[in-house]
């Protein structure tokens, strides 16, 4: 079984010795192979929830002087990240609520079965989108009191709500047109009536031109179409049945959070408008658009994390984005994916250099090209792959370290390897 207790690991030199004997070699090399838990480590209290995210540490380096040493700065280190989604305390939670609402209209659109959001106790959509098209009228008309109240303050919208450590590259849009700040109060509609209710309020003060609302250029829903024909008194007849309210909300929420990644991607330099042009296409249909809009919150909150917990700067969430990106323009969402980036030690060398190692392995070879041979001593805190049905798999497998960083236990394994000719 596994052990805490360091007296039964062997010195170094031993093994080394061990090896010379068995292989009948004079001169051995040595390789070090460490891997570090970092999101444990740099988790501040209860900042990151259980979950199946990890981001760990692989070092390899040349050279070891030492079972269990730390590797030396020198060394090559490799940054794996899997991050799932929808992690409450994460800076961009609300931005991952609104995602979910977007999915659920898509899955309404497309199995015609919508599963609505439970009522909030506190504010109705309805309520909202009322008082909303009240404040625009009264703009309209002249006779609106400016309050001392910011008016991106009163949109309210919930990309606002991040942490203090994030605010400074993920704040909100101050530039929301009329149909995102709509979204941002229609996406606690709660059944379909009242969705229909909302937009027939909309038209109805589109339609008599209570309301000359702004919208972005190049906005393409079919809503901002309305809008612009409103411009010149002469709108479409609009049908709120069957699928179409659905499609009109969901084609403005795909519109409004498609320009918030954009903006943080764009903003923090770590993309450009055409490499994220595979993510925000309309050329695709509907379904696939909010596919790809959910690889693009994966990407921040792989940002995100990685700048809140490990404090990346954008020399380093620069290749990463282009990693991931590459990936996705590849590959459906995944969130299991593990995304790799090549770093230097000391970039996260605080984070574990007071931690014991998730695995550590020692490589002693001797010999070159087919006459090489090589011993193998490894600890690791997950039990060994069991082989006890193979005889010839080389594992002496004297388990021995998991657990707190002072006593971790560690399961031991050992492999010979050992040249066979084959007539």
């Amino acid at each position: 079984g596994p052990t805490a207790d360091k007296t039964r690991f062997p010195n170094l030199e031993e093994l080394k010795m061990e090896h010379k004997i068995r292989h009948h070699s004079s001169v051995v090399t040595t390789k070090g192979f460490a891997q570090y838990e970092l999101i444990a480590a740099a988790a501040i209290e209860d900042t990151i929830a259980e979950s199946g995210s990890s981001i760990y540490v692989d070092i390899t380096w040349n050279g070891v002087e030492k079972i269990l040493e730390t590797p030396p700065l020198i060394s090559a280190a490799t940054l794996n990240i899997a991050l799932e989604s929808g992690d409450p305390r994460s800076p961009v939670f609300q931005l991952y609520r609104e995602l979910q609402f977007l999915l659920v209209l898509a899955e309404g659109l497309k199995t015609g079965v919508t599963e609505w959001p439970e009522p909030s106790e506190s504010e109705s959509a309805l309520k909202l989108v009322q008082e909303f098209l009240t404040d625009l009228k009264k703009k309209l008309d002249g006779d609106y009191i400016f309050e001392n109240k910011n008016e991106t303050e009163k949109i309210k919208c919930d990309t606002a709500a991040v942490d203090s450590c994030i605010k400074s590259i993920f704040g909100e849009r101050g530039d929301l047109d009329f149909t995102e700040q709509l979204w941002c109060k229609m996406k606690i509609v709660s059944s379909y009536q009242e969705l229909i209710d909302c937009f027939t309020l909309v038209i109805k003060s589109l339609e008599r031109g209570e309301i000359q609302p702004w919208i972005h250029q190049g906005s393409s829903s079919s809503l901002s179409q309305l809008i612009q024909q409103s411009y010149h008194g002469k709108m479409e007849d609009v049908s709120l049945r069957d699928i179409a309210p659905i499609q009109m909300l969901l084609e403005v929420g795909l519109e409004k959070m498609k320009k918030d990644y954009v903006s943080f991607f764009i903003g923090q330099e770590l993309a450009t408008v055409t490499y994220l042009d595979y993510f925000i296409s309309t050329s695709v249909d509907v379904q696939e658009q909010v596919h790809r809009v959910q690889k693009l919150h994966h990407m921040l909150e792989i940002m995100v994390s990685c700048t809140g917990l490990l404090q990346f700067r954008h020399e380093n969430l620069f290749p990463l984005t282009q990693i991931c990106m590459k990936y996705y323009k590849e590959n459906p969402l995944n969130e299991k994916h593990v995304f790799q980036l090549p770093i230097r030690p000391a970039l996260v060398k605080k984070f574990y250099q007071n931690d014991n190692p998730e695995v550590w392995k020692v490589e002693i070879s001797s010999g070159h090209g087919q006459k090489e041979v090589k011993t193998t001593w490894q600890v690791s805190t997950n039990a060994p792959v069991e082989h006890r049905t193979s005889h010839n798999s080389g594992f002496l497998s004297d388990s021995t370290v998991n657990g707190s960083s002072e006593e971790r236990l560690y399961f031991i394994t050992m492999t010979q390897c050992s040249q066979v000719q084959f007539t």
